[in-house]
């Protein structure tokens, strides 16, 4: 293994043998492979893309070679890490992202809507950070296929820096490259234009709008449609279908589709930018309390990914039986079976339909069966069974006549095709039962009607999930008790194979009240953890669900309980500002200064929130106001860091501590209130007799700091306040000296006024 510049965590040139000889293929792309590389020497996990060259045009992999080394220097939360090379394999080594592409998870699970929010805030937070190079890191790539997924469904970008405008590229050459990587959904409509401009940062923002709707919908756009359809359409302002956006959506939604809107804007000038976009998308997700990183100074995230419940289910793209278009001057589609179901001419279909029929298999291997059953006639379903047809013949991908009559909710047919023969256990291609998506859909008239005829209640599907975990989670109550009865306590209690949660670990999430005192009383155990330890009170004290955390409580539920980062439901409720759920818990006998794993108590994380009443909440229950974190910080170094001033006023009200120093640079809160430029909060310091004059390892004082910063009423305020401005740091400087550096002019007459 080569180190570029000598060191093992930079730029690498790895060799095969640095890999394990077990390489896992977890995607193939158009051009090549991306595998799951385990590095000898550190044991971790990486991600090999490697380049199929043969594919690859005008040495597409040695461009990236050149481009590597540079991309690799970028680091940022949001985007994909790039560790080097391995030109033995022709790839390149990545940071390894275990839940896939967002392409994928669309597809396959139901994305909750506050999870929505967070990825596309997330995503709009990555392309901010391209867009914010000098120059602008142009992606021309976006597209959820190149959003990955880490552990917790954080996202990253990847793939940036891939396609490059060349100088006299034709816009012919360079729509080739962007459609032969499927992209052409996401191609603003300048693109098929003959103007020669180069692309710009909107290229990527009109992009972005398309990920924007993807997420929402969960569909693909323009699904079915030929290129040259989706040119002519975009071309003439059409966008994707505004109507497949769930009409079940919280009110933040239409902000959220107003963003998405401007950034497909037609005329690419009235496009946002990502730095106004993001600020946008953080505040409706702050709406919807998505739990964030948090970030105490700006080398070290001091917080982790917490064990938040995965705001996600099990999902099916569901390909029904639908009719195929004709065209209307076409004899031959008139005369022809499915025409006639087409047009519900059900008394000459049954008129035509011969036995031959029953076995034609049409596209996606359905059965005439199938299309007989989604057209709804149940005596042309009769009819068609009683030509002979298979009642349990299953598409490609595994749907039965019955799943199908049971995603229509056609209960007529339903029964019909029981009593034919139809297989009430039998799955799709990923185990789903016609029971899981009957309990999904909350019709409790199919659950009754399939139990009755053999339905297995505990039936688990691919992942683990049973048709309760569904029932649960949606908060299908009548559907939940008919299951209840057909289960075993044991079954009550039957972990979801992938995360470990129970029901009542979904039914707290989602605040189903009934369901948790349903689940309870049939034996559901509250202190269950799943597996990242986390209890259903945790989950319901994360969420803000005070009458399910309050039944939780009367049934034994452990307030002091860690899950695997060390969080109480105290520390999730401090977190979210939950004062109600803040105030059961320590009532409860919540220890109001348990620490996690990094040492937060819930007060840190109260004040790195900003939630000031909590503060004062746990205070008065006996939290520590001075307690220290990871590298010695306090509450109120966190409150400055994150300008949260009224937090601070009530930390320095509690008699916290205004001079105390973190352990591993010296900073006192002042010095963390300057690099934040928080005015209000050096004034809240100062008028609490903070040290003006503190300096930290580097010798600097908060004077050095609000220089190199340019807050000019912090300097004034330090200064009215006796702030040395001849002090020198470690390397010699005075603050008139940071000043004139930074070239923060201001300041530097402010500071020479006094020489």
């Amino acid at each position: 293994m080569d180190c570029l510049d000598g060191s093992p965590r930079q730029f690498v040139n790895f060799k095969k043998d640095d890999f394990e000889a077990d390489w896992i293929k977890v995607a193939e792309w158009r051009f090549g492979q991306v595998y799951q590389v385990k590095l000898k020497i550190w044991r971790e996990k990486y991600a090999l893309k490697s380049f199929d060259t043969t594919l690859c045009a005008d040495n597409f992999y040695r461009k990236i070679v050149d481009e590597a080394s540079n991309i690799a220097k970028l680091k940022f939360k949001y985007i994909m890490s790039i560790y080097g090379l391995c030109t033995e394999a022709t790839a390149v080594v990545m940071e390894y992202m275990s839940n896939g592409s967002l392409n994928n998870l669309l597809a396959s699970h139901t994305l909750m809507w506050p999870k929505k929010f967070q990825m596309i805030h997330e995503a709009s937070m990555g392309m901010n950070f391209l867009h914010s190079m000098k120059p602008p890191l142009l992606h021309l790539n976006l597209k959820t296929s190149n959003i990955l997924l880490d552990d917790h469904l954080h996202i990253k970008i990847s793939d940036f820096g891939l396609i490059h405008w060349e100088e006299d590229m034709s816009k012919m050459l360079f729509m080739e490259r962007l459609t032969a990587r499927g992209n052409i959904s996401y191609i603003p409509p300048e693109t098929f234009t003959p103007c020669p401009n180069p692309p710009e940062t909107t290229f990527d923002v009109y992009s972005f709008g398309i990920v924007m709707w993807e997420i929402l919908t969960q569909q693909k756009p323009y699904a079915g449609c030929s290129v040259t359809t989706v040119l002519l359409q975009v071309s003439q302002g059409k966008r994707p279908c505004m109507e497949m956006i769930p009409e079940q959506k919280p009110l933040e939604c239409e902000q959220m589709i107003s963003i998405m809107e401007q950034c497909w804007e037609q005329d690419c000038y009235k496009r946002p930018q990502f730095s106004d976009t993001l600020r946008k998308t953080e505040a409706l997700s702050e709406v919807l309390k998505i739990p964030g990183p948090i970030h105490p100074d700006k080398n070290n995230d001091v917080g982790q990914k917490l064990d938040y419940p995965c705001l996600v289910s099990p999902k099916h793209k569901i390909t029904l039986p639908e009719m195929p278009e004709f065209p209307s001057d076409n004899q031959y589609c008139k005369d022809s079976i499915l025409y006639l179901l087409s047009q519900k001419d059900f008394s000459s279909f049954r008129k035509s339909v011969k036995r031959e029929h029953v076995s034609t298999q049409f596209s996606g291997k359905k059965r005439l069966l199938h299309y007989t059953v989604a057209s709804g006639d149940a005596e042309s379903v009769k009819h068609v069974l009683n030509l002979g047809a298979e009642v349990n013949c299953v598409t490609v991908r595994g749907y039965t006549p019955l799943i199908v009559a049971v995603l229509h909710r056609l209960h007529d047919i339903i029964s019909l095709l029981l009593e034919h023969g139809a297989v009430a256990t039998q799955g799709d291609e990923d185990q789903w039962t016609p029971l899981h998506f009957a309990t999904q859909n909350g019709d409790d008239r199919t659950v009754r009607l399939l139990l009755d005829k053999g339905a297995v209640a505990d039936a688990q599907e691919k992942s683990g999930w049973m048709p309760l975990h569904l029932a649960c989670q949606n908060g299908h109550e009548t559907v939940v008790r008919l299951l209840l009865s057909r289960l075993s306590e044991e079954a009550v209690v039957q972990r979801e194979e992938v995360q470990g949660r129970t029901p009542l670990h979904l039914a707290s999430t989602y605040g189903h009240l009934n369901i948790a005192r349903l689940l309870l009383s049939q034996g559901a155990d509250p202190n269950s953890t799943d597996s990242s330890l986390s209890t259903a009170l945790h989950l319901s004290a994360a969420q803000g669900h005070n009458r399910v955390v309050r039944q939780l409580l009367t049934n034994g539920a452990d307030t002091n309980s860690p899950n695997s980062r060390g969080y109480s439901p105290l520390h999730l409720a401090a977190l979210k500002g939950h004062a109600g759920i803040c105030r059961q818990l320590l009532s409860n006998g919540a220890m109001p200064d348990s620490r996690t794993v990094q040492g937060w108590t819930p007060m840190h994380l109260a004040a790195l929130r900003g939630h000031e009443a909590m503060v004062v909440q746990l205070q008065s229950e006996g939290g520590c106001v001075n307690a220290r974190g990871e590298n010695g910080w306090t509450p109120l170094h966190l409150a400055c860091h994150q300008n949260e001033p009224e937090v601070v006023a009530k930390l320095l009200g509690a008699n916290a501590d205004p001079n105390v120093t973190e352990d591993s640079e010296g900073w006192t809160p002042l010095h963390v209130a300057c690099i934040s430029s928080s005015f209000p909060s050096v004034l809240h310091l100062i008028s609490q007799h903070a040290d003006v004059n503190a300096v930290n390892a580097g010798k600097a004082t908060p004077l050095h700091l609000a220089a190199q910063h340019g807050c000019v009423p912090i300097v004034k305020a330090l200064l009215l306040n006796e702030a040395d401005r001849t002090m020198l740091d470690s390397s010699g400087s005075t603050a008139l000296n940071e000043a004139q550096r930074c070239e923060k002019w201001e300041i530097v007459q402010l500071l020479e006024k006094g020489c």
